[in-house]
């Protein structure tokens, strides 16, 4: 990566699986991340629920999403729907 290419702040994205569409304007997507046990090193999955920003309701149930991070929008939505990988 060249000096030009990156910026201060970059934002982080996760790829995860609609899980909810229940609120307006909001998704909460389920991400797996797989990780080495601290003690045994074996592979584990660890999963975290994100609240994210779906301006258009373009996401159902079950879609394969990727989120970026953003600014605080609520209280728990920090994460904006970028686009719909599956359906």
């Amino acid at each position: 990566m060249s000096e030009s290419n990156t910026k201060p702040g970059l934002r982080k994205s996760r790829v995860g699986v609609v899980v909810s569409t229940g609120m307006d304007k909001t998704i909460v997507v389920e991400y797996v991340a797989r990780v080495p046990h601290p003690r045994f090193k074996k592979i584990v999955k660890r999963t975290k629920k994100f609240y994210a920003h779906d301006e258009e309701s373009k996401a159902a149930v079950g879609d394969k999403v990727r989120i970026t991070e953003t600014k605080p929008i609520s209280k728990l939505k920090c994460w904006e729907l970028t686009e719909v990988l599956t359906h």
